[in-house]
């Protein structure tokens, strides 16, 4: 049994649209600037997909049909974030404003993060320097 003309047309297209499919689209790669601050650029990407055909019959060849048909692919890639690593710190720079409460809090993760590391290490100092004044006050035996 052979295969249909439009399934020949959709399987070209997808494996085009595989083709163009990649990571790296996405979650671009890093860039990094003359002072060591690693830039790495954040797309959104939309992929469009459509076909369709149709039979008609032949009056000269009556046992054969023709077919008629077509598809087509769209992407709409942009730009919408940098995530920049500078000295160890992580910060994400978007280029659109929040849309929503949701981008707004995952904009605030890498702050939040920043703040409670900075909050433990300065306990965790506290901590070694009450072992380190305890230490020196007992007498050693």
């Amino acid at each position: 049994m052979s295969d249909h003309p439009i399934e020949g047309m959709m399987n070209t297209t997808l494996e085009k649209i595989k083709q163009m499919v990649d990571v790296n689209s996405i979650v671009g790669d890093p860039i990094t600037a003359p002072d060591g601050t690693i830039i790495i650029p954040i797309s959104k990407i939309s992929y469009g997909f459509a076909s369709g055909g149709s039979d008609f019959p032949s009056k000269v060849q009556s046992e054969k049909e023709f077919f008629g048909g077509g598809t087509g692919a769209g992407i709409s890639i942009s730009p919408i974030a940098f995530l920049t690593i500078s000295n160890g710190n992580v910060k994400l720079l978007q280029i659109d404003p929040y849309n929503s409460s949701a981008d707004r809090i995952v904009g605030m993760v890498p702050d939040v993060v920043d703040k409670i590391s900075g909050i433990v290490s300065k306990k965790s100092e506290e901590k070694k320097a009450k072992k380190a004044e305890k230490a020196a006050e007992s007498p050693a035996e």
